[in-house]
């Protein structure tokens, strides 16, 4: 199985990722690795991406997730997946690839944007990804203001996991 934790930036998609997968000892990566340096350089600059810089990126999130899906192994991907788009992409087998939705007020995003450091995504840029968004349909939507921990074990629970469960 593999498990995209989706929404803008700030929703806490890595940190909920990484808590996920050392829960379970999955593999964890986060779609931020997968950005070539333009892509990065723009944001880093405040200019948002558009559909076609994202579609490079998307590609490659999409071959990643195929191998995954081709090993049989489990694992954990934060990803913004802004949009339906994006996610149809992304979800090459419906029964393996599995969306959660970290769900947030604009308010407490920005002020974890705010209180950041040392990340490309600038806050400035929250508006732009409020206004990509596309909330999904077919996803597990979770509340941020959550703990990771207790995030995890919601997630856990839904999709019947065990921790420490290796494969599927």
């Amino acid at each position: 199985m593999v498990i995209i934790i989706m929404g803008v930036s700030g929703s806490g998609k890595t940190t909920v990722g990484q808590q996920l997968a050392a829960d379970l000892d999955w593999i964890f990566s986060d779609g931020d690795d997968f950005h070539i340096e333009e892509n990065i350089a723009k944001m880093r600059n405040g200019i948002p991406l558009t559909d076609e810089d994202r579609s490079g990126w998307l590609e490659t999130l999409s071959q990643y997730i195929k191998k995954y899906i081709i090993s049989e192994h489990n694992a954990v991907i934060a990803c913004s997946a802004l949009k339906q788009q994006y996610r149809r992409q992304l979800q090459l087998d419906p029964k393996r690839v599995k969306f959660v939705y970290l769900k947030g007020s604009e308010a407490l995003i920005k002020k974890r944007l705010q209180s950041r450091s040392g990340h490309f995504m600038q806050a400035e840029l929250l508006e732009s990804q409020f206004s990509a968004l596309e909330e999904p349909e077919q996803a597990l939507f979770v509340d941020i203001t959550h703990p990771p921990k207790q995030i995890s074990a919601t997630i856990q629970d839904f999709f019947c996991l065990s921790p420490r469960k290796t494969k599927q």
